[in-house]
């Protein structure tokens, strides 16, 4: 490993994502010093190291430091154990040692956790959960993951897998949702990922006879009156419900804060605490339901505090 850098209270963040890998340097007071955005490659797993590697060099090149502490967060998990990857939904990543790999070629020690779970660590912070002492994060998009964060620091359990939320099976399911169970990327049913993510609406509005548009476009649809968006959002909306329901009942957390592209639906934070109440243990619920404050940048920042700030302190 290389020597301690220079400058003590900058981190640097990446955010390993199927389309885009964002980078930032953080300072101790968890400002943004450098940020950069480049494409994900498309040609495996080599090449998406080497633009992690040329990303963090530029951006400390941008700050005048070098051998900054490295978090990332991946769209999977680490094995307890090997350090390698496990159920990303980028394929190419599953069972590579991203962590290490990284530590050989930039001689600095690494950090991994899942995006859901940096995204959390973000918004625990010094985001919308600022205030919380048990918070659930959750992301919304192309996948759906889960974090916890209790007093202020990330909750993995034994093995790796704490707020997995994205595949467990969708609770209280319909006569018509047990007939009709879609299958998962993962190889199982019913999955929440294959039901809530951004594609997993689309594929209900098909279902459903719609055409095969993009989550956004369901949501306009549904807004300006269309009878069959309107059915897909309201049947989106009571399931996203009823997978917070079964949260509530199992973590109970202060607080529950959304991101990803679907936490922009403004219908989720007025109608799914309504829903959930139908659902959860208790007869008045008053968890708060929440949108990330720092929006797309919640997980590249959570990535850079898996090494702690001077502000953490």
């Amino acid at each position: 490993m290389s020597q301690p850098s220079a400058h003590p209270n900058l981190r640097v963040g990446i955010d390993l994502g199927g389309t885009k890998i964002a980078g930032i340097v953080l300072d101790g007071e968890a400002e943004v010093r450098a940020e950069r955005r480049v494409d994900t490659p498309e040609n495996g797993y080599n090449a998406t190291l080497e633009a992690i590697i040329d990303l963090v060099m530029a951006l400390e090149a941008e700050v005048g430091a070098s051998g900054l502490p490295l978090g990332v967060g991946t769209p999977g998990s680490v094995v307890a154990g090997t350090g390698r990857l496990r159920n990303a939904n980028s394929q190419c990543l599953n069972g590579r040692a991203l962590g290490a790999d990284l530590e050989a070629a930039l001689s600095r020690p690494v950090r991994l956790a899942n995006d859901a779970d940096c995204l959390t660590l973000s918004e625990a912070r010094d985001g919308a959960a600022a205030a919380h002492r048990n918070v659930f994060g959750v992301i919304l998009g192309t996948g759906v993951g889960g974090g916890v964060v209790v007093d202020k620091q990330l909750i993995t359990g034994r093995n790796g897998l704490a707020g997995e939320w994205g595949h467990v099976c969708l609770p209280w399911p319909s006569a018509a949702e047990t007939r009709q169970p879609p299958r998962c990327w993962c190889g199982l049913d019913s999955c929440l990922e294959a039901w809530i993510s951004g594609p997993g609406m689309t594929a209900d509005h098909v279902r459903r006879g719609g055409y095969d548009i993009p989550a956004r476009a369901i949501v306009e649809r549904a807004e300006a009156g269309e009878r069959l968006a309107g059915a897909t959002l309201k049947a989106w909306l009571q399931r996203v419900a009823r997978a917070m329901a079964m949260i509530v009942n199992i973590l109970d957390p202060d607080v529950i804060v959304v991101g990803g592209g679907l936490s922009q639906i403004r219908w989720l934070y007025s109608e799914v605490p309504k829903i959930w109440a139908q659902h959860a243990f208790a007869e008045h619920i008053d968890t708060p339901l929440v949108a990330a404050i720092h929006g797309d940048a919640s997980g590249v920042r959570g990535a850079a505090r898996l090494w702690p700030l001077d502000s953490d302190s």
